[in-house]
């Protein structure tokens, strides 16, 4: 990769879509990581009538997320309802600043989703552990020593 290229990418953040239940996952990030909707805007105040059906209209379009200092974006995609796969292959990390914090979070977290790897110490960190969430979404917690 050229410097040209390189000094060319000014971020780039994780979209995620949630099938028709984007709103409850915005509201869940509120919750659980205390996540600040920075933008959201619905399909209906789309100017482009042919964005979505109808049924639609209510839905999330874009929104876009704070959680610490990253941003995160969302929308409710095609509005099919459940993922169809899930969300596989990445995961997002949070670095927390305590274990007491890491706990918290992680247990929010995991109400309605599953744990993956308990929080406990590591070789790499005062404690880590994976979870994904009711959404599917995979979540790695770590606290650095």
């Amino acid at each position: 990769m050229t410097a040209t290229a390189t000094n060319s990418i000014l971020a780039v953040q994780p979209y995620l879509a949630f099938n028709g239940r984007a709103e409850e996952a915005i509201e869940f990030y509120r919750d659980a990581l205390g996540a600040e909707v920075e933008m959201l805007m619905r399909f209906k105040d789309s100017p482009d009538p042919a964005m979505c059906s109808s049924e639609n209209l209510d839905k999330v379009m874009h929104a876009s997320l704070r959680i610490g200092d990253a941003t995160v974006f969302a929308s409710d995609g095609q509005c099919q309802g459940e993922a169809e796969a899930g969300f596989r292959g990445f995961s997002l990390s949070l670095t927390a600043s305590s274990v007491a914090d890491a706990e918290r979070l992680f247990g929010a977290l995991a109400e309605g989703g599953q744990v993956c790897m308990p929080l406990s110490k590591t070789f790499f960190a005062e404690t880590f552990g994976v979870v994904s969430d009711r959404f599917g979404v995979s979540w790695m917690i770590i606290v650095t020593p």
